[in-house]
């Protein structure tokens, strides 16, 4: 009680102290306009971008675009003198030649997928481990090593509480796969009734190549995602369904179960090494300047549309986030004409356009791992992803056009989720909806985007977005559905937010814990 009180009141002083507007930062705010924007949006989110797919020519297109800018507005190209930050990306196809249980064979990408990028292996086994939910109290002492473990792919129900049952991985789940993994079995069969649903809609992005870092292989196990009838097939030794051991295990903890069955599963991965950059925009500071504050938005988009029969060939990504990248391109334009007038920032700032978040938040991930500038002196990431439309939330609200969602300014930082209000409620009064604003939020945001990169680093985060509307990963994201004013406006927050960052004398106090996932 006593903690939330203190807190309720610093809030109340934070939110009195920054009531005073500063007109100098207001004359630079007004530089970023809806005519500016639309001009750079257009360009982005052109055909001839071809939906800005990693790997491919037009995201190659957009990141020179985005680097000819930071050029033009006087920024320094910080790494070795380039704009351009190496992501060293591996494009992968695995191939299931066979999967047969107990002489039945199952179709790839059809009963079942494959998530991930692992080594070739053959297996040929006789039985098989079902470990209910994965959980310790179920595993216990049982061996793992070099098992196939058939797995329960949902939350375990727990009192008084609804579990989620997607096949949309949990932060629950996430630990309980590490855990998993790092017994050391030869594979997981992780059994979810959305498997069908999930090859239907997203065929292509689970059924085709994948991206990925390149690393040194982890040994890790591959995970099958199967579908309810393959997991019955491995079961029918014992008389039971799949249903039914679910149940029984959701009632009670029930031990890992070997199970005979005649397996026989055969895999390789093809590999091609991918040409990816993250772009670079670095402005350094004053009496800070050892200090950085990150503005990050990804140019990426996912390419053109794959249906033959299609009148609209490219998915263009006007919203997905070439609304962001904008809102980026804007804010490092109203910042540089700022320090020209000699009212440069205190502290560094790097504009940070990432590559690879639709294919996993690559680009994001690799410079969180090889940071140009340390991540101990990275202050915040502001974070934008999709900032030019209305979200289903929204459609035919009051606010429809005055409202932005904040995802993560507290998890780290008290002090900054109050810096994030006073500037809101000093500049540009827009509803901030905190409905995602929650690490256990079955839509999972604050994992999505790429600030989850910098905040399972310790990093204080705010994540700025619109929400999903009818067009997200779809050709109709259009550059003609754009709401400008409103762009601008949200894009404004973020600048107001940023500069308060980057000159007042302390950066934001972390007190929060890093979930247990985000480690």
């Amino acid at each position: 009680m006593k903690k939330i009180y203190l807190w309720a009141i610093s809030s109340v002083f934070a939110l009195n102290a920054c009531a005073q507007q500063n007109p100098t930062v207001i004359k630079y705010a007004k530089l970023i306009t809806a005519d500016d924007a639309k001009k750079h949006l257009s360009i982005i989110a052109s055909d001839a971008f071809e939906g800005r797919e990693t790997g491919k020519p037009g995201a190659e297109k957009a990141a020179n675009y985005i680097a000819a800018e930071f050029k033009r507005l006087g920024l320094q190209a910080p790494v070795n003198g380039s704009y351009f930050l190496d992501v060293p990306l591996v494009e992968s196809k695995l191939h299931v030649s066979t999967f047969t249980v107990n002489g039945k064979p199952f179709v790839f990408n059809q009963d079942f997928f494959v998530n991930g990028i692992y080594a070739d292996k053959n297996l040929n086994v006789h039985d098989i481990v079902f470990i209910g939910y994965g959980t310790e109290s179920e595993i216990a002492n049982t061996d793992l090593t070099g098992k196939i473990l058939l797995w329960i792919n949902e939350d375990r129900p727990e009192a008084g509480t609804k579990p989620n049952i997607s096949g949309r991985f949990s932060a629950i789940r996430n630990k309980i796969l590490a855990d998993l993994q790092s017994k050391k079995p030869a594979l997981i069969l992780a059994t979810n009734a959305d498997v069908p649903m999930v090859l239907k809609r997203y065929s292509k992005s689970v059924t085709g190549t994948r991206l990925g870092i390149k690393k040194e292989d982890t040994g890790n196990a591959a995970v099958f995602m199967i579908d309810i009838p393959v997991a019955n097939e491995f079961l029918k030794t014992i008389g039971k369904t799949y249903d039914e051991l679910k149940t029984a295990a959701a009632g009670t903890i029930i031990p890992a179960t070997t199970v005979k069955a005649d397996v026989v599963i055969s895999y390789i991965t093809e590999k091609k090494p991918v040409k990816a950059v993250d772009v670079l925009g670095y402005m350094p500071g004053t009496d800070l300047k050892d200090e950085v504050l990150v503005f990050s938005a990804h140019y990426d988009h996912i390419g053109l549309n794959p249906d033959p029969n299609a009148k609209d060939k490219v998915n263009n990504g006007a919203d997905d986030d070439g609304s962001g990248t904008t809102g980026i391109l804007e804010i490092a334009r109203a910042f540089s004409q700022a320090k020209k007038d000699g009212h440069g920032p205190r502290r560094s700032i790097l504009f940070l356009g990432n590559v690879g978040e639709e294919k996993g938040l690559l680009g994001s991930e690799y410079y969180s791992e090889h940071p140009v500038f340390p991540l101990a002196n990275t202050i915040t990431d502001l974070n934008i992803d999709m900032i030019g439309r209305v979200g289903y939330d929204y459609i035919g609200k009051p606010d429809s056009a005055n409202y932005v969602y904040a995802i993560g300014s507290a998890m780290l930082s008290k002090e900054l989720h109050e810096i994030g209000e006073n500037a809101n409620n000093t500049y540009t009064k827009l509803h901030l909806d905190y409905k995602y604003d929650d690490p256990n939020d079955p839509n999972r945001f604050y994992y999505r985007s790429d600030h989850y990169n910098f905040a399972k680093h310790g990093v204080p985060i705010i994540f700025y977005f619109n929400g999903v509307h009818a067009d997200y990963h779809a050709p109709g994201d259009e550059v003609s559905k754009i709401n400008f004013p409103l762009l601008v406006k949200r894009a404004q927050l973020v600048f107001y937010t940023g500069w308060d960052l980057a000159n007042r004398d302390k950066r934001p106090f972390v007190d929060g814990k890093i979930s247990e996932e985000v480690r």
